[in-house]
This record gives structure tokens, C-alpha cells and sequence, in this order.
């Protein structure tokens, strides 16, 4: 691998940066919405699956007293 200059190496960076397609205030606006929303479905569902696993577990394990 050739070493480059760190100007040289400043110089490709900055090339690349601009060749970056950034998104628009709106999208990245909906897609934390949406990041926000799935994180929430996902906690609530995790939550009311623990409940009922909770529950099958302690509903076996008092049947052998």
C-alpha cells in the first residue's frame, strides 16, 4: 500500500465527503419518528411476552408442590 501525505489524505476525504448524500431535515424528522415508534411497539411487546412466559413458568412450577 502506498503512504500518502496527510494533505493528500485531507484532500480525498473532503472528496468524499461531497460525493455524501445527506438527507433533508423532513426525513431525518420521520425516520426518528419511526425509530421512536418501533422502539416503543418493541418494549411493549417484550414486556407483555415476559408477563405471560412469567406466568406459564410460576403456573409450572407450583404444580409440583
Amino acid at each position: 500500500m502506498a503512504k500518502i501525505s496527510p494533505i493528500e489524505f485531507v484532500n480525498q476525504v473532503k472528496a468524499e465527503v461531497k460525493k455524501v448524500t445527506w438527507p433533508s431535515r423532513k426525513e431525518t424528522t420521520v425516520s426518528t419518528i419511526a425509530v421512536f415508534i418501533m422502539a416503543a411497539l418493541a418494549a411493549i411487546f417484550l414486556f407483555f411476552t415476559d408477563q405471560i412466559l412469567t406466568l406459564a413458568v410460576n403456573f409450572i412450577l407450583d404444580l409440583g408442590q
